[in-house]
């Protein structure tokens, strides 16, 4: 049985990145009186076109990328540290976020010279949103189950079936979805295929969900009898399972696995000012430490990325303990809130522990992660 040990080197981020880091900080005191006021904690619940094309005249999208695309030609470090700030700053950053982290990575390994000219730039700029088309009515997890299919029509694909609980979806214009072309058999991760969807065409029906916060991020995507030409599949036809898998590194291990409920914390410490009992220093103590530690391991993950590597197996076990530290956060910061607290704190709070079940959801449940954890150390 082949197995892999796990590789959390202790990464220091470069003295150069701290130069940066205040230019970001820079920025956000500049641009935040123009951002309407964002009670809601969960950093994906908040879009804006406007502060995505912000960013972009920044460099600050498509940072990694390369310059013959109008990319910045910059570290995985140096996004690290943007994404970062960005989140723990609360700002809306959704518009651009998928298609910044993974999206474009994707039409960058496996996209036509064509499809990377045409909309990398436009993704650079902030100008176009894009969603990801994998969880289904009947295979969220058990991404292998998904049935939404694709059979060939002319020079082209007809696809038809339904993606769910597609983050984005009402705003994007893009989708890359994993369809299955051929029937499955007895190697069920067998028959897939990546497609990029323009979801401004005809044969497209868009559905909204609404959360347990009131939000509308989710939502079910219907393909019926959807034509989308030849050209529009990506990568190798059968590829889609292992494209995909590699996607996944990009979306796992982030700074946002570690921070959606980080303003909680935030609120919470403008409240007290300083002003503790040992209870509340001891809990304080312990997610600060939490947060300090998860961070590392993330830094770690991006610095894999940036010397080429695939940290799949280390970006699952980020997502593992960084979502379920995130989900217990908010209940223990509850616990220890003074009295009397302002509006601002009990928005922020109300808003955290609404979307904290979803945490350990999104990207792959605990039991699935821990699954691929235990096959990549050889486990099972």
């Amino acid at each position: 049985m082949m197995s892999a040990s796990l590789d959390f080197r202790a990464v220091d981020l470069p003295e150069s990145t701290q130069a940066l880091r205040q230019e970001v900080r820079d920025f956000i005191a500049q641009v935040q009186p123009q951002i309407p006021s964002l009670p809601d904690s969960n950093f994906d619940a908040a879009s804006s076109k406007w502060f995505s094309q912000q960013l972009g005249a920044k460099g600050w999208i498509g940072m990694t990328w390369p310059t013959d695309y109008g990319g910045g030609g910059r570290s995985f470090l140096d996004r690290f540290v943007v994404t970062e700030e960005l989140i723990a700053a609360g700002l809306p950053v959704s518009f651009h976020w998928i298609a910044d982290r993974q999206s474009g990575a994707v039409l960058l390994s496996y996209g036509s010279e064509q499809q990377k000219r045409e909309i990398l730039p436009q993704i650079i700029k902030g100008e176009v949103c894009f969603c990801i088309g994998m969880s289904e009515p009947n295979s969220g997890s058990d991404l292998a189950a998904a049935r939404c299919s694709a059979k060939r029509s002319g020079q082209g694909w007809l696809i038809n079936g339904t993606k769910l609980w597609t983050t984005g979806a009402h705003q994007a214009d893009y989708m890359i979805a994993l369809v299955r072309t051929e029937t499955a058999g007895d190697n069920r991760h067998a028959g897939f295929s990546q497609f990029l969807i323009d979801l401004k065409t005809p044969g497209v029906e868009i559905r909204s969900i609404q959360n347990l916060a009131g939000n509308h991020t989710f939502n079910e995507v219907v393909f019926t009898d959807f034509y989308c030409p030849g050209e529009s599949i990506l990568g190798k036809e059968g590829n889609g399972w292992e494209q995909t898998m590699s996607e996944l590194a990009f979306e796992r291990s982030g700074p946002e696995r570690i921070l959606s409920a980080y303003r909680v914390l935030v609120e919470l410490l403008r409240e007290v000012k300083g002003d503790v009992d040992d209870r509340q220093a001891e809990v304080i103590g312990k997610i600060s430490a939490h947060i300090i530690a998860m961070r590392r391991m993330s830094i770690s993950v991006a610095l894999m990325l940036e010397e080429g590597k695939n940290p799949a197996l280390e970006a699952s076990v980020v997502k593992d303990l960084g979502n379920s530290f995130e989900k217990t956060m908010p209940e223990l910061l509850r616990l220890i809130a003074p009295e009397n607290t302002s509006e601002r704190f009990q928005q922020t709070l109300k808003s955290a522990i609404l979307h904290a079940p979803s945490f350990t959801l999104r990207g792959g449940t605990r039991e699935i992660l821990r699954g691929v954890i235990a096959r990549g150390l050889g486990l099972r």
